[in-house]
């Protein structure tokens, strides 16, 4: 049954997105709340209202003007903009964030129409709780945040990623049913290094440089205890920062708050869970795998961490885990001479002949799977598939780099140049592909498998901390839902149609373990599944007085 609930009248009903109904309010309503006479006298139902949306967007032969379609959907109807993203998950997912959300962060200034979210930047430095204090919900229970330097693979586009929040949390309630009112996407501007939006009156951001060292780690500290302050039961997600700051953010508080870094352990999680289906594919032992990532960063080095200690799990040593595990990047493969090397690399390090070819690497090494994190597209090139096919009967290649742009290849060269062969996964959607009248269904890697179910867990347990270990529970919660119909097929993600009651079988997962593990703040129902089923945001229209 619907909440009554006492709202503004008139004019600013219809400009509130969290109580606007639009042409679905009642004749009752129209006359109680002020508004007969502002809305066409007919009166739709929810089903009309989503065929009006489907109408308009099918009438658009661009993704991006689809996005900001959805996006004023969502500045002024909330309901309606989740009960469509809700309805057909598989066809809005790409279109409310990857890969079309990246085109629209690098045009974010140029086609900005409405605020969404909070701008905190570094000249308000000791004033943020102040600021905070601005949003109207007082209870916030996730919050994304970026300072946009590391957009997608897109590289520094300062404000303008703010959409990644937005998008984010957008994926929170339509994928795994968190109450959108719970939410909070922040954009920490410090500035850019973008000469491009440094020159352009039109961008948005400050026009001044990175701030760096001390005054950005103070900005950063007196963020994360505003939230404290404010949110005391909230988690922080980390998105898109640099690997110079999203390492030392994450090892600075991931042992004192509640909170985690997708592109560092959300990535890992995804990554593992393709990983783990495809060796039902292989029928091999995750201890057997080699691992070489194309990529060294924060994401790869993520991924190899939490396999690494996935083979623990599996009766390896930490040391012998990691030394399945490989590096490469615009150096070479990451080796004891090299005097490059950081200090969250050393563990993925080891003795080996310096090579700076790709393929000699896979020759040398023999990996079972290579993984592509780099950001630079077509990486992965016909001789580096060949070499794979030539090495495994079954090789497992992921380039996970976003946006499709940024692939280290498509989904038909990765097809064509195994001669099928291949076990295949990407960072963002790819259509179907024939070879020889077979046709191969590629898999999308997509971190939105993790980071939604693991936060309505931590909602419904309202957990302390985030450990890695809850995301090993993820990634194996993901991969024990794929079918064997599916895996026969080469699909090793679950179909995303169906991703809502995935994250909820997989938030069950991970909640269950919060629970067991003494990192839950608020009391354990008699039935985990039943209750964060009942409290999953549904797109309902409230009824008001």
């Amino acid at each position: 049954m619907n909440n009554i609930i006492n709202s503004p009248k008139g004019y600013d009903l219809l400009h509130n997105p969290f109580l606007n109904r639009g042409t679905a309010f009642t004749l009752r309503e129209r006359t109680s709340n002020g508004i007969e006479g502002l809305l066409p006298p007919i009166v739709d139902t929810l089903e009309l209202q989503i065929a009006r949306i489907h109408l308009q967007l099918d009438s658009l032969d661009n993704d991006l003007q689809k996005y900001l379609v959805l996006s004023d959907l969502q500045t002024r109807n909330e309901v309606l903009f989740y009960a469509v993203i809700m309805a057909d998950p598989a066809t809005f997912m790409p279109l409310v964030y990857t890969p079309t959300v990246g085109e629209a962060c690098q045009k974010f200034d140029h086609y900005f129409r409405a605020a969404r979210g909070l701008y905190i930047p570094i000249t308000a430095k000791g004033r943020i709780k102040e600021i905070m204090s601005n949003w109207p919900h007082q209870d916030i229970r996730f919050i994304v945040v970026t300072d946009g330097e590391r957009i997608l693979g897109l590289g520094d586009l300062g404000v303008n990623g703010m959409g990644i929040p937005v998008g984010k949390l957008a994926l929170y309630t339509g994928v795994a049913g968190v109450p959108p009112h719970l939410t909070l996407p922040i954009m920490l501007d410090v500035g850019t290094n973008n000469k491009k939006y440094l020159q352009d009156p039109l961008y948005l951001g400050l026009h001044e440089l990175r701030v760096r060292g001390t005054d950005y780690d103070e900005f950063i500290d007196e963020f994360v205890q505003a939230v404290q302050s404010l949110y005391p039961k909230c988690c922080i997600q980390w998105e898109d920062f640099a690997n110079i700051n999203a390492v030392p953010i994450l090892e600075r508080y991931r042992e004192k708050i509640c909170t985690y870094n997708d592109d560092i352990q959300g990535t890992a999680a995804m990554a593992l869970a393709g990983i783990s289906a495809s060796l039902r594919i292989t029928g091999q032992k995750l201890t057997e795998q080699r691992f070489l990532f194309m990529g060294a960063g924060s994401a790869g080095t993520g991924i190899a961490e939490l396999i690494s200690q996935a083979m623990v799990l599996e009766g390896l040593t930490i040391e012998e885990a990691q030394g399945r595990c490989w590096l490469f990047d615009v150096n070479g493969l990451l080796e004891k001479s090299r005097t490059d090397i950081a200090s969250f690399q050393l563990a993925f390090t080891h003795t080996h002949t310096p090579c700076t070819s790709f393929v000699e690497a896979i020759t040398s090494i023999k990996p079972t799977a290579i993984l592509g994190v780099s950001g630079v597209p077509k990486l992965f090139n016909q001789q580096v598939i060949e070499t794979m096919a030539k090495i495994n009967f079954r090789p497992i290649i992921f380039p996970l780099s976003n946006p499709t742009s940024q692939s280290e290849c498509t989904a038909e060269e990765a097809y064509r140049w195994s001669n099928g062969a291949v076990i295949f996964a990407s960072g963002s959607p790819f259509a179907p592909v024939e070879i020889n009248g077979n046709q191969f269904v590629p898999s999308q890697g997509n971190n939105v498998y993790i980071f939604p179910a693991m936060g309505m867990a931590v909602l419904v347990t309202e957990a302390s901390l985030i450990t890695q270990a809850m995301f090993i529970i993820a990634a194996q919660a993901v991969a024990e839902q794929v079918t064997q119909k599916q895996l026969d097929s080469g699909v090793i993600y679950p179909p995303q149609s169906q991703i809502l009651e995935t994250s909820l079988l997989t938030a069950t997962k991970i909640a269950t373990y919060i629970f067991d593990q003494g990192f839950a703040r608020a009391q354990r129902p008699a039935n985990i599944e039943q209750h964060i089923r009942s409290i999953a945001y549904q797109p309902k229209y409230l009824t008001l007085c």
